[in-house]
């Protein structure tokens, strides 16, 4: 029986989805559908098969999101092997670093490339085109799964599908690929029944994959196996050689190996598209979510502490606070603890302009929450002035801060609930609920939690200058350059 390894890229930062998903919290680490997240509901998308060897997934992700995709992962008690990319190079490195991951003790299974910020609606049919992908991969063929269109879709490219692959399957060969059409465009193609939408699903050898990109690619290959063989296992992560990364174009796998497959070159493999019907979406805007979940009968979708009046096809999303709407429609509304989004449905594509606009002022609501994760819990900024901040911190049980120190800041702490253990100068000492400690500036100062409960407590920082960069790092169990 042939091994499959899932391959989930989770790299993108889903801007369109703001202000829920930011750069630094992006969509596929977001509970967009049901309680789990759209990473997680893609690792449990291959739980099922009956025919099939399903190995743990590599997940190939930017080193930002390595503790919050552990960490969701150690909830759902599964394994994986997480490949850290140290700068974004698009599909076709990830994927290349993935096949050298798949075939480095010397196996060569089939790899099932998957986006982390997906939705598959229907497993079943997912899993009845998976194993006709099976058979073209293991026959050498490269695989990918075209969406069949129900609408005139401009913001998905196509595939047009040519003769039958395979006669016995529902498996063509890929005519062209082309980009995002206008409407009329995307009409025609919708009445001509020829053409998928591209989902950016991808099968294939992995070695089959390495060959092809070594042909068509052969600086990517390269770079990516230099930064391979350079890398090193970092605890729960692989990290390949940030230098000899940083070296790699920047490509896709439909420009870097599949549209070269189209010329039935001898020396490359067949190209060939299943057409997958499964209720999939890219969730790649706010209209494509509202499209997925359930609405009442005036189409509306509410999530949150909403209250409609007189709406229709009105999305609205609370999360601190009551939102009410009154008479509108064909509107979104997104209600966070420090943004809110109001949108018209024909203009979800445009929110990513928004985001854009944030950056050039240099404001952090376009990339980053108020509510930040970090491997050992989180914060939450809930209040702010010239010379003071005020944080919620929550430390998970046998977590532990980094030791550090700050130049320009003081710190005082009080416990809400739990037991801390703090480190400050020479002394070592527990704090326990409704009671408080100081730290002076310049101190060398770490907090623990060696309970068996979430520690919570309340930070006061006052000073001069308030930023997280005022962190001088001295040891971290963690292992991290970043805060």
């Amino acid at each position: 029986m042939n091994a499959l390894i899932p391959v989930i890229l989770s790299g993108g930062s889903g801007t369109r989805l703001w202000p829920l998903s930011r750069e630094k919290f992006p969509k596929q680490l977001l509970s967009l559908i049901d309680k789990d997240s759209l990473l997680q509901a893609t690792v449990c998308r291959m739980d099922g098969f009956q025919d099939i060897q399903s190995k743990p997934p590599i997940i190939v992700c930017n080193e930002e999101y390595r503790f919050v995709i552990a960490e969701q992962l150690r909830v759902m008690n599964r394994k994986s092997t997480i490949l850290l990319e140290p700068v974004g190079r698009n599909t076709a490195p990830a994927l290349t670093l993935a096949a050298l991951a798949a075939t480095h003790g010397g196996d060569d299974p089939i790899l099932l490339m998957m986006p982390s910020d997906h939705v598959i609606t229907d497993t079943d049919s997912f899993h009845a085109a998976v194993l006709k992908g099976m058979s073209q991969a293991s026959d050498g063929n490269i695989v990918t799964f075209g969406i069949t269109p129900d609408t005139p879709e401009t913001g998905y490219g196509y595939i047009q599908f040519g003769e039958l692959a395979d006669s016995d399957e529902a498996v063509y060969h890929i005519a062209r690929f082309v980009e995002k059409p206008d409407r009329l465009t995307a009409q025609a193609y919708l009445d001509a029944g020829t053409y998928l939408w591209n989902s950016g699903l991808f099968m294939m050898r992995a070695s089959v994959w390495l060959s092809a990109i070594g042909k068509c690619r052969a600086d990517i290959l390269t770079a990516c196996q230099t930064a391979w063989d350079l890398g090193s296992a970092d605890g729960d992560f692989i990290r390949v050689d940030k230098n000899a990364f940083e070296q790699c174009p920047s490509d896709s796998i439909d420009y870097a190996v599949m549209e070269r497959l189209l010329n039935r070159n001898s020396e490359l493999p067949a190209g060939t598209v299943i057409p997958l019907s499964a209720g999939w979406s890219d969730v790649g805007a706010w209209d494509s979510l509202w499209e997925v979940l359930p609405k009442d009968d005036a189409g509306n979708v509410s999530k949150g502490d909403v209250i409609m009046n007189a709406c229709n096809n009105t999305f609205a999303i609370s999360e601190n606070r009551l939102v009410a709407c009154v008479g509108i429609e064909n509107i979104v509304v997104v209600e966070t603890s420090d943004a809110i989004l109001v949108v018209h449905k024909d203009k979800t594509q445009d929110v990513k302009l928004i985001v854009d606009q944030l950056k050039q002022q240099g404001r952090s609501e376009g990339h980053l929450h108020r509510k930040v994760f970090r491997p050992w819990g989180w914060y939450d900024s809930v209040d702010f002035g010239e010379r003071f901040q005020v944080k919620r911190i929550v430390v998970k049980p046998g977590a532990a801060l980094s030791l550090q120190m700050h130049h320009h800041r003081a710190e005082h702490w009080v416990v809400v609930q739990g037991t801390a253990r703090v480190t400050r100068n020479e002394e070592i000492y527990l704090v326990t609920e409704n009671e408080s400690t100081y730290i002076p500036l310049g101190t060398n100062h770490r907090l623990e939690n060696p309970g068996r409960v979430p520690l919570e407590m309340i930070e006061i920082q006052s000073g001069s200058y308030l930023g997280e960069d005022d962190i001088v790092r001295f040891e971290d169990i963690y292992g991290r350059n970043d805060k």
